[in-house]
This record gives structure tokens, sequence and C-alpha cells, in this order.
């Protein structure tokens, strides 16, 4: 009985020990999270090479580029269309940079097209060696 009760203290203490970091860092969010979202919409700037990819807090995405930026709320036109939508800073949950291609994919190619050549270098000497 002793030991169940010392495994069971020291769960609720390492629950506890988990769960405090976690509520902390909820109550805070807002605040850094809109100026985070404000500074990522300034560094991406304005126009067609400003490519963008908002997620709301609703989860919705928007692609597009950024086209025009207010204090409450910036303007992101669609890329086909270029039909302006107006989003609140509030509203968004992340901001992602559509750049090209991302570095992991760029490597996992190269390695592709490295291996594939080592391969056929490989086959080719061994069928010279007969």
């Amino acid at each position: 009985m002793k030991t169940y009760l010392i495994c069971l203290l020291a769960s609720a203490l390492f629950v506890a020990s988990i769960s405090m970091p976690v509520v902390a860092r909820q109550g805070n969010s807002e605040g850094t999270t809109l100026d985070k979202v404000k500074a990522k919409v300034a560094k991406l700037g304005t126009g067609e090479k400003a490519k963008a990819t908002v997620i709301l807090k609703d989860g919705t995405k928007i692609k597009g580029y950024i086209g025009q930026v207010g204090n409450d709320d910036f303007v992101l036109r669609d890329r086909k269309t270029d039909s302006p939508t107006t989003i609140r800073y509030s509203d968004v949950s992340k901001v992602e940079s559509n750049k090209g291609h991302s570095t992991a994919r760029n490597l996992g190619i190269g390695i592709g097209i490295g291996a594939g050549a080592f391969l056929g270098i490989l086959l080719i000497a061994i069928a010279h060696l007969d």
C-alpha cells in the first residue's frame, strides 16, 4: 500500500510540474502572438513578392500576397484573381512565408540525385568488370 501511495504522489507531482508552465504560457500568449504576427507581416513587406499563407484562429488557410499593411489589419490579395481580403491581426494564428521550396526538400532531392548517380556509376563499373 505504501508503494502505491508513493507512486501516486510522484505521478501527481510530475503532472503538476508539467502543467504549470503550460498554463503560464497560455495566459500571456495573446499579446506575444499579436506582436509576432505584426512583425512577420512587416518582415514580408508588401507587393507580389511578399507571398504568404495566413492561418486564422478558426483554422482557415488563406494564400496570397500582402497588398497593404495597416495598424490593426492587412490586406491579402489572391495571386490568381487579385481579389483583396482584409484580415485583422487579432484573427490570425500564424503567418507563413511562401518563398519557394523548403531547404529540407531541396536537400532531399540533391541527396537522391547523388545516390542515383553513384549507383549508376557503380552498376556501370560492375558491368565492365566481366
